[in-house]
């Protein structure tokens, strides 16, 4: 299984989860079964408020999970609308989140969970 987490900066298993989704520099792309993973540089890390394009940067990845910080209502739907499932990061790195992940410990985001700006008011 494949879960994607935005990080700040690449520094593999040791990166830092970014607490928002659109707004990340990077995502990580983890295979929790064997700990792999690929870096995919977000290219809509800079857009207006309800413009994010969740899929574009991640366009032909293998991706079954999002595990985000925050995310607001536009890009959760268009994630759940490609059957991705979107999970709450409660964690500081990556490695802590697949952890957490292996141990069926993360939390489904709902929609009541979205942020309604990019200061996650």
């Amino acid at each position: 299984m494949n879960i994607c987490i935005p990080i700040e900066a690449d520094n593999g298993l040791d990166s830092a989860v970014c607490a928002h989704f659109g707004s990340a520099p990077a995502y990580l792309i983890v295979d929790v079964a064997n700990l792999t993973f690929k870096t995919v540089t977000n290219h809509n890390q800079h857009h207006s408020h309800g413009m994010c394009m969740p899929l574009q940067s991640l366009r032909g990845e293998a991706i079954d999970g999002m595990v985000v910080g925050g995310i607001g209502m536009g890009a959760f739907n268009k994630l759940r609308a490609a059957d991705i499932n979107v999970y709450v990061a409660q964690h500081a790195t990556v490695s802590e989140v697949v952890d957490a992940f292996r141990a069926g410990q993360m939390k489904p985001m709902q929609p009541g969970m979205t942020c309604s700006g990019h200061r996650h008011g």
